[in-house]
Parts: structure tokens; C-alpha cells; sequence
């Protein structure tokens, strides 16, 4: 009796097994690919990619409201950097052909004075590319948030552990990445654009010799204007719009908390919307402070697309608004960093949060060099690892007061103030990488 009993239980388990096997392949879901790169290819040579704004650019693909998709996307440079010890190809890479862009995609049914609801479902990594890099840039090619301090050209390289990264150029941490794209945006309108033109074009006259330079320019030779045809391409070059920096389309606006999980709310100036996306990140500190700040990487992004009708104007926007994700890494155990708009000669400031926040990394650098880092090994983490950036007071004159939170967990050794001082914990010699030409 025992036996037969047996037996039919383990006959009702496997009948039961393999039904919810089969029910399973017939109700997985697998994530449309919309948009797919190839590495091994140069960005310029595939038209599903463009490196500029405009509004003529021509979409690569339609959706509807409430479709979800995966759109692949190459490192910002497009391939430009190799995982080396040499840090020549930062020196010399070309940014007047950044950021290559996936799209733009359009979704049916925007107009001009919609709002374009894009929730990040997940960003992953490609199977082809299972690291990054972030990179300190040289003063004359761009420079960083410390020039001043670091005017070399560095190099840093990152190995992916799951979800967590480590580097052979800065030993003795580990942690967690916020996987995100850096740049994500819509289509500017023509009267956008020109406005856009205007005002960083009045900037840059100001100092125009400046190194860096205070902005961006149109710049037609390198411009990558996806499907458009040779002789338009050209013609619209002369105007597009570079993707450095952020602007009320959304674009390179560099927010980690941008990740997995995150509903961001553009506003829509074109029929059909244009939404592109890029620079993804697998890990950045606010800020993204060196520039090539975050732990840059190729990478994929599933999005879900909706549409709000006249939410630009019901809601009163002007730019994009988003929701963060709700399963983003928790660290929960800080060293806090102060700065104060006092600069590094002493000079007061009135209220300049630049220049406070400036000063709170300088002094976190400091603080570590004491346990054997380099300051570009530090400078390099603080751009790519989770740490907290804030503005504490803009009230209390002359001095506006910033704090950069410091995650104590992601080092494998104590960097707590204690008794006896700091004990050196990283091995002579190691250090990012330099540029070898």
C-alpha cells in the first residue's frame, strides 16, 4: 500500500511538473528587440544611431502607446575606448562625434504639448561587452569638474560581477551599480533648436578662447544624422544641436537615480515624439564628476512608452520630471564630506554651490589619499561608485554648504576615523591608468 502510494504521488508530481514547464513556455514573456546594435561595426555606418539633435532626423522605428521594447545601445564614444592600461585613447578621442544615440523612435499619437510617460523596465549589459570604463579627461579635450587638480588624461576599466563591479586599476572596493542611461530625451522642435543656438552661442562668445570651452557648438563634419539622406544630412548638420550637455528635452542629464524602475515624463515638440537614448552607465556617483564620470558601458535598456494628451501644459512643464526606482542598491552606512564656497586659495564666494561641492570631493579625496589611494584613483571612484551628492544650505550667507555621502560598505577595509590613524590598505604601485603616447 505504501509503495503504490508512492508511486502515485511521484506520478501526480511529474504530470504536474511538466504541465507548469508547458504553461510556462507558452506565457514567457520575451522583450522585443526594437533597436540593435553591432559592436564590431563603426556607429557612423549604422543608420539606427545619430550623434546630434534636430528635428528632421528621421524615426527608425513606430510603437504604440502602451508597447514595451528593448533598445540596444553602444558606449558613448561609440568604441573609442579600449579595456587597456593605456589611457592614450582618452587622451585623444574625438568628442565632436559624441554620444551616439539609439533612435529616434516614435511613438503614434504625439503631438507637440504632450507628455511622453517612458517607464525603464531594466537595463542590462550586452553579452559582447561585460565591462566598462570612466575616464578622467585631458584639460585640453574637454577636462572635468577638477581640471585644475587632474589636467591628465586617466583611465580606469571595470569588470561585471552580476550586479556588482570591481577594478584591477583601484583595488580594495566592490559594490553594487545603478545601472541607467545617462541620456535619454525627445526630438527638439525647430524653434527649440533655435533657441538652443542662440543662448549657448551668446555664452560661448563670452571667452571664446577658453580651454575648455565654456560650451558645444554645431559642428557639421562629424555629425551622424541617422536616416537622413546625404544632401538634407548635410544641410541640417550645419544647425543640429550637440548632445553634451542637458536641456528642457531632457538629453544628457545624468541622474543615476534614472535606473531600473524609474517613469520619467518628457515633453513632446515634434509629431510623433523622437525618443532617443544612450551614454548608458552601469554605475555613477552624482555628479559624474570626471567628465566620462560614470562607469560608461554598452549596455541595453527595455522601456514601456505611454502617452499623456496636453500634459505639458496641465502639469506646467518645462522639463522632463521622473520617478525613481524602487529597487536601486541601499547603502546605508556614510562618511559625510563638507564644502563651503570658500575656494581652494581661500577666496570667499557669496553662495556658490559649485564651488562648495568642489570642495567636498577635494576633501574626501584628501581624507583617502591617507589610506594609500592616488588622488585620480579617488577621483576616478567618486565619479563611478553610488556616493550622494547635496546642496545642504543656500540660506545661511555668505557660504552655501554641499555634502558628498560616501558608502563605507563598498571598501573591504575600514575608512572610519578611529584611534591609532589611518592604516595604508592599498598596495604600492597601483594606480589608474596613464596615457602611454
Amino acid at each position: 500500500m505504501q509503495v503504490s502510494c508512492n508511486y502515485k504521488c511521484k506520478l501526480v508530481a511529474i504530470i504536474l511538473l511538466k504541465s507548469t514547464q508547458e504553461l510556462y513556455k507558452k506565457t514567457k514573456y520575451v522583450m522585443n528587440t526594437l533597436i540593435k546594435v553591432d559592436l564590431n561595426a563603426k556607429p557612423e555606418e549604422q543608420d539606427i544611431m545619430h550623434n546630434r539633435w534636430h528635428p528632421d532626423i528621421p524615426m527608425v522605428a513606430m510603437v504604440d502607446p502602451g508597447d514595451e521594447f528593448r533598445v540596444e545601445c553602444v558606449d558613448w564614444t561609440g568604441g573609442q575606448v579600449a579595456n587597456t592600461d593605456d589611457a592614450s585613447d582618452i587622451k585623444y578621442v574625438d568628442l565632436s562625434k559624441v554620444h551616439y544615440l539609439s533612435g529616434p523612435i516614435g511613438v503614434r499619437g504625439a503631438e507637440p504639448g504632450d507628455l511622453l510617460a517612458v517607464d525603464i523596465l531594466d537595463v542590462g549589459m550586452l553579452e559582447d561587452s561585460l565591462w566598462g570604463f570612466t575616464g578622467i579627461f585631458a584639460k585640453e579635450n574637454g577636462g572635468s569638474f577638477l581640471v585644475d587638480h587632474y589636467p591628465e588624461a586617466r583611465k580606469t576599466c571595470w569588470d561585471y560581477h552580476g550586479i556588482k563591479t570591481t577594478s584591477r586599476h583601484i583595488p580594495g572596493v566592490e559594490f553594487a551599480g545603478i545601472r541607467h542611461p545617462g541620456l535619454i530625451g525627445t526630438l527638439p522642435s525647430k524653434e527649440l533648436l533655435e533657441e538652443w543656438n542662440k543662448r549657448e552661442k551668446e555664452l560661448f562668445d563670452t571667452n571664446p578662447d577658453r580651454v575648455p570651452a565654456l560650451c558645444t557648438l554645431p559642428y557639421a563634419d562629424t555629425a551622424h544624422m541617422g536616416r537622413m539622406g546625404s544632401a538634407e544630412a548635410a544641410e541640417a548638420a550645419k544647425e543640429a544641436a550637440r548632445t553634451v550637455p542637458p536641456r528642457e528635452h531632457g538629453g544628457n542629464c545624468d541622474i543615476k537615480d534614472l535606473s531600473r524602475g524609474s517613469k520619467v515624463y518628457f515633453p513632446v515638440y515634434v509629431k510623433d515624439g523622437g525618443l532617443s537614448m544612450g551614454d548608458c552607465h552601469f554605475s555613477q556617483g552624482d555628479g559624474e564628476i570626471t567628465f566620462c564620470g560614470g562607469i560608461e558601458t554598452a549596455a541595453y535598456v527595455d522601456v514601456r512608452v505611454n502617452l499623456i494628451k496636453n500634459g505639458v501644459a496641465q502639469y506646467g512643464i518645462k522639463n522632463p520630471i521622473f520617478e525613481p526606482s524602487p529597487s536601486d542598491p541601499n547603502y546605508s552606512n556614510y562618511i559625510i564630506f563638507e564644502g563651503i564656497s570658500v575656494d581652494e586659495s581661500g577666496k570667499q564666494h557669496y553662495m556658490d554651490t559649485t564651488i562648495a561641492y568642489r570642495q567636498a570631493v577635494l576633501n574626501c579625496i584628501e581624507y583617502l589619499k591617507k589610506f594609500g589611494y592616488t588622488g585620480e584613483q579617488i577621483y576616478s571612484l567618486l565619479s563611478s561608485a553610488p556616493v550622494e551628492g547635496h546642496i545642504s544650505g543656500i540660506v545661511d550667507i555668505p557660504n552655501a554648504c554641499a555634502t558628498l555621502f560616501l558608502p563605507t560598505d563598498i571598501f573591504d577595509f575600514n575608512i572610519r576615523p578611529e584611534p591609532g590613524g589611518p592604516k595604508v590598505s592599498i598596495p604600492t604601485g597601483t594606480d589608474v591608468a596613464k596615457a602611454l603616447s
